[in-house]
């Protein structure tokens, strides 16, 4: 399987850090706290929902740094911007889990579940089915699989593990041969584009628009990466793409929710006071 050299390194990075958590916690006591955890909110129905109405479907995304980036937030309390994001009109929240490459933490999903009633995503490099049950103990309403991360049989290993717990499924792609192999293999409901080539870090929402006429309708699209202006969403919503997926544009605003409202909903007053950012 050919993957980004970065990509290659996160994802050694990652069987590692499985390795150390499994030696700590064992896959039986972690199956007994996500058994105890709050039961889902519903991130794919929510998403849907929205979309239906033809009303953007944000997946407000709290990341504190990325590798291609480094530093994106300092002030970053995950909390206040779960809060700022709700008010701001946010369906869903994305939150980073990766230590190593994000800056991550499981914590700060936690934090922000706690501080809001939106449902979570955990965004992380999922490649073994203890990270799934990781996700549910956590909280977290949903997982990404990342097909350029996957092989088939892992992919399917993963969303059954997802299933049996409940948990949906965002599976993201970037080009042609990962939207097929998808699709083949994933019944998943939410479909994401990721417009940043994992492998120059260059992003073009070309790839998003290519990629949608070879999208069956029962599936949402979820656009992610590149959207920095309301040019942008209009863009995708003459496109019939309604879900969205944004960090940065967010993350390196001021106020994230109202930076969100702004995006996503002009026609509204601003709700989202300065106090209820970070």
């Amino acid at each position: 399987m050919s993957v980004p050299t970065v990509l290659e390194k996160i994802l050694a990075r990652k069987a590692e850090e499985i390795a150390a958590r499994r030696a700590m916690v064992s896959l039986t006591e972690l199956e007994q706290q996500a058994a105890q955890a709050d039961a889902p909110r519903g991130f794919a129905k929510a998403l849907i929902a929205q979309a239906k109405a033809k009303q953007p479907a944000v997946i407000a995304e709290i990341k504190k740094a990325s590798p291609s980036k480094g530093v994106i937030r300092e002030h970053f309390l995950p909390g206040e911007i779960a809060r700022s994001y709700q008010a701001g009109g946010a369906t869903c929240l994305s939150v980073l889990t990766d230590v190593d490459f994000f800056q991550g933490s499981d914590a700060y999903l936690q934090e922000a579940r706690a501080a809001c009633n939106l449902p979570v995503i955990r965004k992380d490099f999922m490649i073994d089915p203890y990270q799934v049950v990781e996700a549910r103990a956590l909280g977290a309403d949903c997982i990404l699989l990342i097909v350029s991360a996957l092989d088939d049989v892992q992919m399917a290993e993963l969303a059954a593990v997802a299933k049996s717990l409940n948990l949906d499924v965002l599976v993201e792609v970037h080009d042609g041969d990962e939207l097929e192999r998808a699709l083949k293999t994933l019944d998943t409901p939410l479909v994401g584009i990721n417009n940043r080539n994992l492998h120059t870090f260059e992003v073009s929402l070309e790839t998003t628009l290519d990629l949608l006429p070879r999208i069956p309708r029962d599936r949402l699209v979820v656009t992610e990466s590149g959207i920095l202006n309301r040019a942008d969403v209009e863009l995708m919503e003459i496109s019939d793409v309604y879900s969205f997926l944004v960090g940065e544009a967010f993350m390196r605003a001021e106020h994230p929710g109202a930076e969100l409202q702004r995006l996503f909903f002009p026609e509204r007053k601003i709700a989202v006071s300065a106090s209820s950012g970070d």
